[in-house]
């Protein structure tokens, strides 16, 4: 599958992260280094990782260098081996050191969020069930991470508070209980994607049932718990339309536990919050007329 994500459209997030770590400037480098000198740098997987961000890796040499060239040899959505190199560039050697940091930090925090979503996803592999992320992002970095777990085989789910109703605990508790928070959010419904609440045990759940959400949120049930709770729904005469999601309590070692028991979505908000960055290293060698 390809992914399409283009960098420019990111280029004044990218002079931020730059502005950041350059300051006033990188005095090392222009004290070092002669404004003429070109060199080339070769960005080199240190372990097994699902690459994501490549271009915007690519797109901070670009703002340093206008006459950057990039030799890009893997895509986003690949997997990578240790040793494998998925892109050469050419440029200032000024540009090449100076953007160093901000492009491997941006590209080993999506590579990141990439491997372990692609991790979950080979878990429920042939059950049927969606691995999603959360809103648990990054501030300012919400779009880019979900464009990782994308890449790595998850789905999104609500890109802002605007997209769907989601009927959180404190929303319930505030607005005066679930029959209350369900026959509320009627009122949007045909300006939304779905109407989804969440409920943490069988008595708020059969409550919900009766209002006939699209999604119901199964939170932090233990699986056994989970399998009984999806039983509740199915049986429910109009249970067979309602999506099922599980989250809270979600990990790789029962995160397939949950999909056999009948989860159509699972969300996992560590694959934003939790992510590790992946190991790249990026080797700079001076380029000799």
């Amino acid at each position: 599958m390809a992914f399409s994500l283009d960098p420019t459209e990111y280029r004044e997030l990218l002079r931020t992260f730059l502005k950041e770590d350059l300051g006033a400037g990188d005095i090392t480098t222009e004290t070092t280094i002669p404004t003429s000198q070109q060199a080339q740098g070769e960005l080199i997987a240190k372990a097994p990782l699902v690459l994501a961000g490549i271009g915007l890796f690519v797109e901070v040499f670009r703002l340093l260098d206008a006459n950057a060239q990039a030799d890009i040899l893997r895509r986003d959505g690949e997997e990578l081996s240790p040793g494998e190199v998925p892109v050469r560039l050419r440029a200032a050697a000024r540009a090449l050191l100076s953007g160093e940091r901000v492009a491997l930090n941006l590209l080993q925090r999506l590579s990141g969020v990439a491997t372990l979503t692609r991790q979950f996803v080979k878990a429920v592999e042939g059950t049927g069930a969606q691995i999603l992320d959360t809103r648990k992002t990054t501030p300012g970095l919400r779009a880019l991470e979900k464009y990782a777990v994308r890449v790595g085989g998850g789905k999104s789910h609500r890109k802002d508070l605007s997209e769907a109703v989601l009927i959180k605990e404190n929303h319930i508790r505030l607005a005066g209980g679930v029959t209350a928070a369900l026959v509320a959010a009627r009122a949007v419904k045909d300006r939304v994607a779905w109407i989804e609440i969440e409920v943490t045990n069988l008595e708020e759940l059969r409550e919900a049932l009766e209002h006939a959400p699209d999604v119901i949120l199964l939170d932090n049930m233990a699986p056994p718990k989970f399998s009984e709770a999806v039983k509740v729904v199915r049986a429910h005469p109009r249970g067979g339309k309602i999506r099922i999601e599980a989250s809270g309590g979600v990990n790789l070692n029962n995160v397939r536990e949950f999909a056999d028991a009948g989860a159509d979505w699972i969300s996992v908000g560590a694959l934003t919050h939790s992510a590790p960055a992946v190991d790249l290293s990026f080797e700079i060698e001076p380029i000799h007329s």
